[in-house]
């Protein structure tokens, strides 16, 4: 009991004496010195209760710290819709888009290729300059958990794009161009974060190829490396790539060899592009350059809702490669349409 009263003593004197010449109020550790002493049924020395509520004080400060002077960082466009995705991405009954899914039935350019379809008698002449265009891209995770880092993601992507020749009533209609990307995607989140914003890094490898042989045929195989910045609504991402070569071909209708070997003179050696997406609108840009030529393409695109899970789809291209087959052919093209999905 003495051991017991002088500890309370000492205590009680450094808690109100000490404060009130001072004229402030009790802090949390002193607040804390008081509770222990009135509330403990054990003797415990002033030197282990001032010690343990020191320690109360600290963490206190801290958690009042972290709710208030550290801004909470919102997810943007692409994170939310990958979010999205992965609360369905394994339902036996669900597809999930990769690349945007779209028709156009109204694609039109200012200069037709005649030149890849002379070796077919009659149907370069009836090529016209408008046709429709549809893109089909989905995307199967193959991984259910994390890899080699904490998030990270693998996937298999599948993209068709294919070139319908629908009003020319002279040749039967034809699908004049059919491009197939099967791929293989590796995604990872960095810790990265300048200016606030979400960062991540992606490696891939892609085929190229129309399908075809001899003559038409085109291919190439790439590997690439995919660096994204996400901030809010906007998303900006840089996409250089390199070209896995091929032997040249002996004579220009040898199935094995390399269909296209200045491909990347025209198409370029990297990608860069940006997408804005508001909630309704989306507004896309596509930069292909390359760095030796100076050749390349740009992509501007626009989408809208129209009603339930459809949206309107506008593109302008210009420049080389909107098709393997026209892959060093210059043209200017405008395409109207239906989506199904946006990028973001």
């Amino acid at each position: 009991m003495i051991n017991r009263f002088l500890v309370f003593s000492i205590l009680n004197l450094t808690l109100f004496v000490i404060p009130i010449c001072h004229g402030e109020q009790l802090n949390a550790y002193e607040l804390c010195i008081l509770e222990r002493v009135k509330g403990s049924g054990s003797i415990d020395t002033a030197e282990t209760i001032k010690k343990e509520c020191r320690k109360h004080a600290e963490n206190e400060k801290k958690q009042k710290l972290s709710s208030v002077d550290i801004p909470i960082k919102e997810s943007g466009v692409l994170t939310q819709r990958l979010r999205k995705e992965q609360q369905t991405e394994f339902e036996p009954y669900v597809i999930t888009p990769h690349r945007r899914n779209y028709i156009q039935p109204m694609l039109t350019t200012n200069d037709i290729n005649h030149e890849q379809y002379t070796q077919i008698e009659g149907y370069e002449r009836h090529l016209e300059d408008y046709e429709a265009k549809f893109q089909l891209s989905l995307k199967v995770p193959l991984s259910k958990s994390s890899l080699l880092f904490e998030e990270d993601k693998l996937y298999f992507g599948f993209t068709i794009q294919s070139w319908w020749q629908i009003y020319s009533d002279g040749i039967s209609k034809p699908f004049r161009e059919t491009n197939y990307m099967p791929e293989i995607v590796y995604a990872i989140k960095t810790d990265w974060e300048p200016f606030n914003a979400n960062t991540g890094v992606i490696f891939g490898a892609e085929h190229l190829s129309n399908g075809r042989s001899q003559l038409p045929s085109r291919s190439w195989n790439r590997l690439y490396t995919q660096f994204v910045v996400e901030k809010g609504s906007w998303v900006f991402s840089l996409k250089p790539w390199v070209r896995l070569q091929e032997d040249a071909k002996e004579n220009p209708i040898a199935s094995r060899g390399d269909d296209n070997p200045n491909i990347e003179d025209y198409v370029g050696n990297y990608e860069f592009s940006a997408g804005y997406n508001d909630g309704q609108f989306e507004y896309g840009f596509r930069l292909n350059h390359a760095i030796e030529t100076g050749r390349g393409s740009v992509e501007v695109s626009f989408s809208f809702p129209l009603w339930g899970k459809f949206y309107g789809y506008a593109s302008v291209f210009t420049g080389y490669g909107e098709s393997l087959i026209d892959y060093n052919h210059k043209q200017t093209r405008f395409g109207l349409g239906i989506a199904l999905n946006n990028l973001l």
